[in-house]
């Protein structure tokens, strides 16, 4: 078993460093914003079809990196509160999900939520910059991918 402070297994103490902030960050992947609408599997499917494209239920699993059964149960919590429809396109055999207008509503409340709480987390972010984050996480996250598809 190993102790808080045995990095026998860390090639450099940045690596432990930046695996235990990705861990901070994955916590807050649910984070509640005080008056938000929408519950965290809403608004995340409200992202996919933010777009503007309707998505089969497929296509929304494989986006949200979840089981079917799990993206099925939010979808369809998501269709009971009003915030997607689900419809028949003629000659397609999948069905395609889109945000109604509540949806869309909704999605702008809690997204405007978010940009807030971005507002105020990058006033007191020093030094650094949105853009510069931006930069650094698309470039780790292409890179990332492109080690996980090298292993495949």
């Amino acid at each position: 078993m190993l102790s808080d402070d045995d990095d026998s297994i860390w090639s450099s103490p940045v690596y432990r460093g930046l695996v235990e902030e990705f861990l901070r960050m994955r916590k807050r992947r649910s984070d509640e914003y005080e008056g938000a609408v929408l519950d965290s599997s809403a608004f995340a499917i409200l992202w996919q079809l933010s777009d503007g494209r309707d998505r089969t239920l497929r296509e929304l699993t494989d986006a949200l990196d979840l089981e079917q059964s799990t993206v099925n149960r939010q979808v369809n919590a998501a269709i009971k509160r009003g915030y997607v429809e689900r419809y028949e396109v003629p000659g397609r055999v999948s069905r395609l999900h889109r945000p109604t207008d509540e949806g869309r509503r909704a999605f702008e409340h809690d997204g405007l939520l978010r940009v807030t709480r971005l507002d105020r987390v990058f006033s007191d972010l020093a030094p650094g910059t949105p853009d510069g984050l931006l930069a650094q996480l698309k470039a780790f996250n292409d890179a990332y991918d492109r080690v996980l598809d090298s292993e495949r």
